[in-house]
């Protein structure tokens, strides 16, 4: 076989694999997530995201709040199956990215198709966030308001305050995708932001005069760190608290409070990092999967989910909600389970915080 026929077959056989590999991405069908906020802007005026807009916005409560872990880009089974739905404990919420990220995929839809379904819907979710809000700033993981629980309390527990006050900051700002909203709505918006961001600054967690950190939820009226779950105790966050500091890092010509808390939490972060281990899977001597800290002098630095208050301690929490101070010390359940380790303030610090420092001094509020 001649040099060009080797050519000719290798070019063949390449276009051929180029076709399968791209008839797969097309006849790949988009997943219900946080990728649908990652598409190309001209996809959202395709087809599939009106049609998978269409099944969001069935899912819309009658209170303007969606469900949290439900696949939204599938439409309801039923209206029998919705009401139920409606009614359970996952509807009408903000934890998870539930209600903030079918919002800004509406929106991106109603800008990609100018759908009036899309902006309407995503009207009333701006309406639900609003309504939600406390008096002081803070947001409540459900709203309505429930009975019992600790589903009324502050939340910043994965995200859920923070994304509630990102997509209001967008609101507030008028720009895409959010630019059809009124400008009642956007003066609303840009109010509880500022709110919001004042809630933030009382629930920052002072240690001997310090600023820290803050819990992953603290009480709606007092606003001190508070109780979750059996195994969330009231404690500074090394992972919620990421979200938080980010977010200041983002309020252009921040005041003199906003920077001491960035700086006050960044220095937190630095005190409190665990280096020389890493957090290992591994088969136990029962066959079952487990979970260990193992020395590495070598390792990342770690960072755990609860500190003690007051000394700064990781504590660790299994379902009968006692302290220990070793991961091996809770039930297997839990240790495997739960996030009690992680390393999300490493790119703040290295990357994130160094970045806003050297803004903040070009523009003369540091020194």
């Amino acid at each position: 076989m001649g040099r060009s026929t080797t050519l000719l077959s290798i070019g063949i056989t390449l276009a051929v694999v180029f076709f399968h590999a791209e008839s797969s991405v097309a006849d790949a069908k988009a997943r219900w997530g946080s990728a649908v906020l990652r598409q190309g802007p001209e996809w959202y005026a395709s087809a599939e995201a009106r049609a998978m807009a269409d099944a969001v916005i069935q899912y819309q409560s009658p209170h303007g709040g969606w469900p949290k872990n439900t696949d939204l880009g599938e439409p309801p089974a039923s209206a029998e199956a919705l009401a139920r739905l409606n009614k359970s404990g996952v509807a009408d919420t903000i934890d998870n990215g539930a209600t903030t990220l079918p919002m800004r995929f509406l929106a991106r839809v109603a800008a990609g198709s100018g759908d009036e379904r899309c902006r309407a819907a995503v009207v009333r979710g701006v309406d639900y966030l609003l309504a939600s809000q406390y008096p002081n700033g803070g947001f409540p993981q459900f709203y309505p308001l429930r009975d019992h629980g600790y589903y009324s309390h502050i939340t910043y527990n994965d995200g859920a305050m923070i994304n509630a006050l990102d997509v209001l900051r967008d609101v507030a700002e008028g720009e895409q995708p959010f630019a059809f909203i009124d400008a009642n709505r956007r003066a609303r918006a840009a109010d509880a932001v500022r709110r919001g961001i004042d809630c933030i600054l009382k629930t920052q967690i002072r240690q001997n005069g310090k600023l820290t950190a803050w819990c992953a939820q603290h009480d709606e009226k007092t606003l001190e760190p508070t109780w979750a779950r059996t195994y969330e105790p009231p404690s500074l966050s090394g992972a919620e608290s990421v979200g938080v500091v980010r977010f200041l890092m983002e309020i252009e010509k921040p005041g003199p409070e906003v920077v001491a808390a960035i700086e006050g939490a960044v220095a937190w972060f630095r005190a409190v990092a665990i280096p020389g281990v890493r957090l290992e899977d591994f088969t136990a001597a029962d066959g079952k999967k487990d979970r260990r800290l193992v020395a590495d002098p070598a390792a990342e630095p770690l960072w755990a989910r609860f500190y003690e208050l007051g000394t700064n301690r990781p504590v660790f929490l299994g379902r009968d909600s006692v302290v220990h101070y070793a991961i091996a010390e809770i039930e297997p359940e839990r240790r495997n389970g739960y996030s009690y380790y992680g390393s999300s303030p490493a790119p703040l610090l290295a990357r994130d915080y160094p970045r806003w420092r050297a803004k903040q001094v070009a523009s003369g509020s540091l020194e």
